[in-house]
């Protein structure tokens, strides 16, 4: 079972917080967002409960990790990369390419153009042990296929064509689109992308399901979390804590004028899960105009780099502290130093504890600032309260379009570059 909880209460009872008026006028606009989002799910909702997917990754997994493999490398960009990198960092040990007892092969996201990146992947893999997973839903993506023409070439020069083509996932449009072609031609192992699950959305679709599982992640714990949260957003609608939190935030912005999001993560494990939100809400939302501005930053690091800003700069932020309670893992602070008062005290304590008390010193101190600020909990971190809290800020990106009256299912503002880019670079027809 998820223990995952958002508490609002500081969006409230700071000074200049949501009144409670506020919160009754919205409401009506709220239950019929909730109701149009239940009468017709979006494709995300229903990945839970889709076993063929969960299956067929496992599958392929198994078929990777049983041929010996060194490398897995991971290409896609946006929704195709910070997904699953969200996962890998979440959930495997942060130096997993280093350990010599990880559940599988070294993995490597290359989720750039940048030449330099892309190169240093090719310095560590072995050609000889490596599998390749190129991902893009319309196999257009110029960052994505540029960088799977580089690792085919490497592949396809070590391993002969049939040797490549064996060691080569697409994961694409089940249908249609230049990737499937070419893994039509080239009789490649494909797995399916929904058609109603977009980039930024497909986090429990198999762009994340495979790599979790090649490094041997559960998949199915995933799963139970998120369809969890699926089945509490059914039942409670307008009242689930996520639904709630997109009314929350929506007023923030357009009441308050507190158009920038900070999500601060007290674990390093979850930074990249902020990056992930980042994409999430911003291409969600800004359009026409409107949305707020997401940023991700890491406590306590960011303490010391940003919460000056936050304590007494502008009045234009929501701070959304992600707390977790029981780190998977501790370090005491032996005692030292004791005749130094500056020093001394900490020893006996551990480094957990002081985590968690930086965490809420920072929430205590935001609040008697007059500073709005939220709370998602964990109790930890695991597959199951990373399902549930995927899904709940999907739910509550999707909700919050409605209030802002967008279509948070589509990204019309990132075309513009994409075209200038393909004409640049000799695309036939731009």
């Amino acid at each position: 079972m998820a223990e995952v909880s958002f508490d609002y209460t500081n969006l409230i009872e700071v000074e200049g917080g949501i009144t409670e008026k506020e919160l009754s006028e919205i409401t009506p606009r709220l239950q019929a967002a909730a109701g149009k989002l239940l009468e017709d799910e979006p494709g995300f909702m229903k990945l839970p409960e889709t076993r063929e997917y969960a299956d067929a990754c496992l599958r392929t997994a198994g078929e990777i990790r049983s041929s010996s493999p060194t490398d897995f490398i991971h290409i896609g960009i946006g929704g195709s990369a910070l997904g699953p990198i969200a996962l890998h960092r979440a959930l495997n040990h942060p130096y997993y390419n280093q350990m010599p007892e990880r559940r599988g092969p070294r993995i490597h996201f290359a989720e750039n153009t940048d030449p330099a990146t892309l190169a240093a992947i090719l310095d560590v893999a072995e050609p000889e042990g490596t599998w390749v997973n190129v991902v893009t839903k319309s196999g257009s993506t110029a960052e994505t296929m540029a960088g799977f023409l580089v690792v085919r070439g490497m592949l396809a020069s070590t391993l002969g064509d049939f040797g490549y083509q064996h060691r080569t996932i697409a994961t694409t449009d089940p249908e249609e689109g230049f990737l499937k072609r070419i893994a039509d031609r080239e009789d490649l192992r494909t797995l399916p992308i929904p058609k109603d699950v977009g980039g930024r959305f497909s986090v429990l679709s198999p762009v994340g399901l495979l790599p979790a599982a090649v490094t041997g992640l559960d998949i199915d714990a995933l799963l139970r979390g998120a369809a969890e949260c699926v089945r509490e957003v059914r039942e409670r609608g307008a009242e689930h804590p996520a639904v709630v939190g997109a009314a929350m935030h929506y007023l923030m912005d357009t009441a308050r004028g507190r158009n920038i999001r900070v999500m601060m993560t007290y674990a390093d494990a979850l930074e990249r899960v902020a990056a992930w939100f980042v994409q999430l809400w911003a291409e969600s939302l800004g359009k026409d105009g409107k949305g707020s501005t997401p940023h991700g930053a890491v406590g306590t690091t960011d303490q010391h780099s940003q919460l000056q800003l936050y304590m007494q700069g502008p009045q234009d932020k929501v701070i959304e502290i992600v707390q977790v309670e029981e780190h998977p893992r501790d370090l005491e602070i032996p005692p030292a130093y004791e005749d130094l008062e500056g020093v001394g005290y900490l020893g006996g304590h551990t480094m957990a504890e002081l985590l968690n008390v930086e965490c809420d010193a920072t929430r205590r101190a935001l609040t008697e600032a007059g500073r709005p600020n939220a709370t998602i909990r964990l109790d930890r971190i695991s597959e199951e309260n990373l399902g549930y809290l995927f899904v709940a800020l999907e739910v509550q990106t999707a909700i919050a379009g409605s209030l802002y009256g967008v279509n948070a299912f589509d990204q019309p503002g990132v075309e513009a570059s994409k075209r200038f880019t393909y004409s640049r670079m000799g695309r036939p027809g731009y």
